[in-house]
């Protein structure tokens, strides 16, 4: 399983990078906009751990970009943001499911 994670939050990140290759999934990672619209085109994924407030742009805006390229890859939005509008639009624009922060890695990697 291939899987790329897009959060800015370093910590975060390597937290959940580490989890996952605990669990022998190969991960990628990007920290800004550009770098998660340039992997997330070229490459396929299993699944795209996707944070909305990014360096650069939003996770929804990656998400209307996967969409208009007709990227299937599965994509589970990381956010604080968790009001009802932020999941409806995010569920709408094609992710798979959303896990609001502060959450467990045992929870993210049961979803992935």
């Amino acid at each position: 399983m291939k899987v790329l994670v897009i959060e800015d939050e370093q910590q975060l990140l390597n937290n959940i990078k580490d989890s996952l290759e605990k669990e022998e999934i190969l991960v990628e990672t990007a920290v800004d906009f550009n770098s998660a619209i340039e992997k997330a085109l070229i490459y396929d994924y299993d699944c795209i751990l996707l944070d909305i407030m990014l360096p650069g742009g939003s996770g929804i805006d990656i998400l209307r970009v996967l969409k208009k390229n007709n990227k299937t890859d599965n994509v589970i939005i990381i956010s604080a943001k968790d009001s009802l509008d932020d999941k409806l639009l995010g569920l709408e624009l094609g992710a798979d499911d959303n896990l609001a922060k502060p959450f467990y890695l045992a929870e993210l990697i049961a979803r992935v």
